[in-house]
């Protein structure tokens, strides 16, 4: 993708707000053609390492943009890359790993270090069940550092930096099949352990079309990105603003005080982050500078967005007709439904409707409990049938088969159609809740009633009970009489329970982990402070 653009828009500029880990050197004002050009550099060391087409590289490492330049060097040399999210837990990661039998692996020194001492390979015969030897050494095939180590000591724990490797001959690019494996990436865990999904160029393709389409009105418009860069989302946009020639901010560090500053100077006329992100980044709608003034679109994708933060982000633009679209689907399918905002009908939209269909892409319908279509406006489970769905889960083909059923793939989540084909999200499958017609809707209400909320998540209690989990914007108290007026038509809850948002348990796309806020209630794990009780 560097390439193309490249050769189309020349000196095309593409800012960070961290230098690469991968090539500190390069400092934070780069151009389409030098990317392309440490892409070439990078694919070369890893073919002198030895690295071959087809064979699988896992990418786990300390959050960065280079990571989106090692998975293109990856892919340039016809190998597979496997994005492993930062935030992965080293057991998990581990896990991962080895159902990736036998990678090669690219991290970091701070990771190699840090996390991943906790991986673990499976310990020698005669050790307890379940017992693990530390370290990735018996899980991968060899470790690839993007930084050396400290003291000079580098291949003493069997990792080589790819600085070993600098000035090797470059290989010319190399293409797979369109229908064999080319991407591996993972489900959100938001239900357990991640799933490998493995994407091939035919699916990915057919994911890309539809989203250049929607691409076309903000073309050659610079575009500021705080995304996963282990999320295929971020490569499907990728190639969409490339593609149209639109200048890129990339950004690591979500945090307003220094993103409100980033994007005065650069006046980005397209933004798009994780809805949660969103959420925090409702303070800069009065920032100083206006940052989102110059905001034409904005994007949200992975998780519904909230409509106060709709609202909140659109009054902040100075444009004469901004919008925001919304994206739902899922790592498995990409997107598979979408939805516009404007200006004026956000007030009146309902934050539950995630859209429509894709036309010529992707079809959704509801199921009942039997598999059967349900009529319009009844609720049921969420399916989808999509060209850009994943060819299976890595290691876990059985899960993947339970979710296709004659073409239709389960989003696991449940709702409804209304008759025009707007499909409405009202709750995850293993999130419901007798008492709650639907938490997120009961969230939404909550959002829009007390703006200081940062965050609040509905999760089921010992007995099933609703229990409110709330944030609240500079971990402030939460104020009982405001709760208690704006919860006062709502279903009865429990007393709320007030968490820092740093103490959710969250995804790399910022989901929250409602799972895993239930077991940690179960077992009395609980950060809060407690009101009304």
């Amino acid at each position: 993708m560097f390439h193309q653009a490249a050769r189309r828009y020349g000196a095309l500029p593409v800012t960070l707000d961290r230098p690469l880990d991968v090539s500190p050197g390069a400092g934070l004002d780069l151009s389409c053609p030098e990317l392309a050009a440490l892409v070439d550099d990078i694919s070369a060391r890893l073919w002198a390492a030895g690295v071959r087409p087809t064979e699988r590289v896992a990418i786990h490492k300390s959050d960065n943009a280079d990571i989106v330049v090692l998975a293109c060097a990856v892919s340039r040399i016809g190998a597979v890359p496997a994005l492993l999210s930062p935030g992965l837990h080293g057991r998990v990661a581990g896990e991962l790993l080895d159902r990736l039998d036998r990678p090669w692996l690219i991290t970091d020194r701070a990771t190699l270090e840090g996390s991943l001492r906790d991986a673990g390979t499976p310990a020698a015969d005669g050790a307890a069940p379940g017992a693990r030897a530390p370290g990735v050494t018996g899980l991968v095939r060899q470790v690839l550092t993007v930084d050396r180590a400290a003291g000079g000591t580098d291949g003493a724990d069997g990792a080589v930096p790819l600085d070993a490797y600098a000035g090797a001959p470059p290989h010319a690019p190399v293409r797979l099949h369109p229908r064999e494996p080319s991407l591996i990436t993972h489900s959100s865990g938001t239900t357990g352990v991640p799933k490998l999904a493995v994407h091939c160029a035919h699916t990915m393709w057919n994911r890309l079309v539809p989203q250049k389409a929607m691409g076309w009105p903000t073309r050659g418009e610079s575009a500021a990105l705080h995304l996963s860069f282990v999320h295929s989302r971020f490569y499907h946009l990728l190639g969409v603003l490339l593609h149209f020639g639109s200048p890129l901010l990339l950004i690591v560090d979500p945090d307003p005080a220094s993103v409100g500053p980033l994007l005065a100077r650069h006046r980005p006329g397209i933004v798009e982050t994780h809805p949660n992100t969103f959420v925090l980044w409702e303070e800069l709608a009065d920032a100083p500078g206006a940052p989102l003034s110059g905001v034409r679109a904005y994007g949200s994708t992975f998780d519904a967005i909230h409509p106060r933060t709709v609202q909140r982000l659109l009054s902040a633009s100075r444009r004469r007709a901004p919008w925001l679209v919304q994206l739902y689907g899922q790592s498995e399918t990409g997107p598979v439904a979408f939805r516009w905002y404007s200006r004026r009908g956000a007030a009146k939209a309902d934050g539950r409707r995630v859209g429509t269909a894709i036309p010529g892409f992707t079809r959704v319908r509801i199921a009942d409990r039997e598999g059967r279509r349900a009529a319009p406006g009844t609720p049921g489970r969420i399916e989808a049938r999509t060209r850009g769905l994943v060819l299976t889960y890595l290691g876990a083909r059985e899960s993947y088969d339970r979710q296709l059923r004659d073409g239709w793939w389960q989003m696991g989540d449940m709702g409804y159609l209304d008759r025009w084909g707007g499909l409405y999200l009202t709750d995850r499958e293993v999130d419901l809740i007798d008492a709650v017609n639907s938490n997120l809707a009961v969230e939404d209400v909550l959002m829009s009633r007390l703006e200081e909320l940062r965050e609040v998540v509905i999760v089921p209690g010992g007995e099933r009970e609703p229990v409110p989990v709330v944030c609240v914007r500079g971990d402030e108290p939460l104020d009982a009489r405001r709760w208690s007026e704006a919860t006062a038509d709502l279903p009865v809850m429990s007393a709320p329970l007030q968490w820092r948002f740093d103490d959710l348990p969250r995804t790399s796309t910022w989901k929250i982990k409602r799972l895993e806020i239930t077991a940690m209630l179960n077992r009395g794990a609980l950060p809060a402070v407690r009101f009304g009780g």
